[in-house]
């Protein structure tokens, strides 16, 4: 599966950025390959249409699992038509963060 997590920077130690369509980049944990792929967000500095944008960025790398801070109503209807699930309610680094998502699918 992989899980994106929005961030301020593309290294694990970077913290969570809260916005989705706007966040500066994209980290992607594979949880198959436990292989760690960054990339700077292209919609951010886009004047309107950010967050659809960003969902179609996602869906070129078969995120299946987004953690993020808050999404809007356009991006989270281009998330649910790319069948992402949307995660909300974590803070701290991106290591942290997938940290903490993956204890909690543990004890769920």
């Amino acid at each position: 599966m992989k899980i994106a997590v929005t961030a301020t920077g593309g290294a694990l130690t970077a913290q969570m950025d809260s916005r989705f369509g706007r966040c500066a980049y994209f980290v992607i944990f594979d949880t198959e390959t436990k292989k760690i792929n960054a990339f700077a967000n292209p919609a951010a500095a886009f004047a309107g249409g950010a967050g659809p944008a960003a969902a179609r960025e996602l869906t070129k790398y078969s995120v299946e699992v987004l953690i993020t801070g808050h999404v809007g109503l356009n991006a989270e209807q281009a998330l649910a038509a790319a069948n992402i699930k949307v995660v909300i309610g974590y803070s701290g680094t991106v290591q942290e963060v997938l940290d903490a998502y993956a204890k909690d699918q543990v004890s769920i």
